[in-house]
């Protein structure tokens, strides 16, 4: 395993809102400026200059999270990591070690959110250079047609759990990291 040892709570941050990126440093271990789901299809190009801009870039405990590799956004999520010399990513949707084409001066984190991910997790965690792996409930689910990971008592489905164990296994057998799915069931709590 790399000498890269992260705390346990990461927190995705919209690239698109650097009035947020310090606050998200505060409240977690590992902040993740996200390039892809947290940021509207019409303002990839202002999420990328926000986080050009951006002069607080805090290279052990901010990730960036890329937009999957064969979409439009991919190649210019590329050239920005390259240009500001980040070298720590999360790639969305990887599906095969081809998808980590363009990567190999960084430590990647492979988010395994596609049925083809999870399936091919032990051959992406083999790749350089992927450091560890997350993956991803709702996409997952998405992608087989489903509409939600969990059942009415709040589990994970069947097929999540099998995600989570397959990408647990994998990672570990690699000697990598592995993360956990984000918790979207956020309890809110009313003061009155």
């Amino acid at each position: 395993m790399r000498s890269w040892q992260p705390g346990p709570a990461w927190l995705f941050c919209p690239a698109d809102r650097p009035d947020r990126f310090a606050k998200a440093l505060e409240r977690a271990d590992v902040a993740i400026l996200d390039l892809e789901d947290a940021v509207a299809p019409g303002r990839k190009a202002a999420a990328r200059e926000a986080l050009a801009a951006y002069t607080g870039y805090d290279g052990q405990r901010m990730i960036v999270r890329l937009n999957p590799a064969g979409s439009p956004e991919h190649d210019r999520d590329l050239d920005l990591v390259a240009a500001l010399g980040i070298t720590r990513v999360m790639l969305a949707k990887a599906q095969t070690p081809a998808d980590l084409a363009g990567l190999a001066g960084c430590e990647v984190i492979v988010l395994l959110e596609t049925p083809a991910g999870v399936v091919n997790a032990r051959e992406l965690l083999a790749a350089d250079p992927v450091i560890g792996a997350m993956w991803g409930a709702e996409d997952l689910v998405a992608g087989l047609g489903g509409t939600a990971s969990r059942d009415a008592d709040g589990h994970y489905r069947p097929v999540a759990v099998h995600a989570q164990s397959t990408t647990l296994l994998a990672a570990k057998a690699a000697g990598k990291l592995a993360i956990d799915a984000v918790h979207l069931a956020i309890t809110c709590l009313l003061y009155t």
